[in-house]
């Protein structure tokens, strides 16, 4: 396993485990670079991150409830050491729907942060999407 370097912000949620994240999406990237499907880049991440010592969930189903009633189901990509959500896309951009996207899958599980990845045609690019009602 890579020792992560220390980090001196304080103001970070899990400091050392996005640090370990975000290396091995770069690795990813590094590796298979441009144009590739969806599915392949999560294949990749998952076991680069499963290689770094990681707990990593794929494809985790969360079940919706109101007032006990059953409303629906989301899916995650990934749910890491069982409290960050990363959702991988591949695309060039943010969307509004993509933050909200991961926004509700935090609030399903009364987790804090997530990570979307976007694997474009020239890199990939992050974004950590914070549950402020956690």
């Amino acid at each position: 396993m890579t020792k992560t370097p220390d980090l001196k912000r304080n103001d970070l949620i899990y400091p050392e485990l996005c640090y370990q994240i975000i290396g091995g999406l770069f690795r990813v990237w590094g590796n298979l670079g441009p144009g590739h499907k969806e599915k392949i880049y999560q294949k990749a991440v998952y076991q680069e991150l499963t290689n770094a010592d990681l707990k990593v969930e794929r494809e985790l189903p969360s079940k919706l409830y109101y007032q006990e009633r059953y409303l629906g189901i989301y899916y995650f990509d990934f749910l890491i050491e069982g409290k960050l959500v990363l959702e991988t896309k591949v695309r060039n951009f943010f969307s509004r729907k993509d933050i909200e996207q991961v926004l509700s899958y935090l609030k399903s599980k009364n987790l804090k942060l997530g990570i979307i990845a976007h694997f474009t045609k020239t890199r990939v690019k992050f974004k950590r999407i914070v549950n402020l009602e956690k």
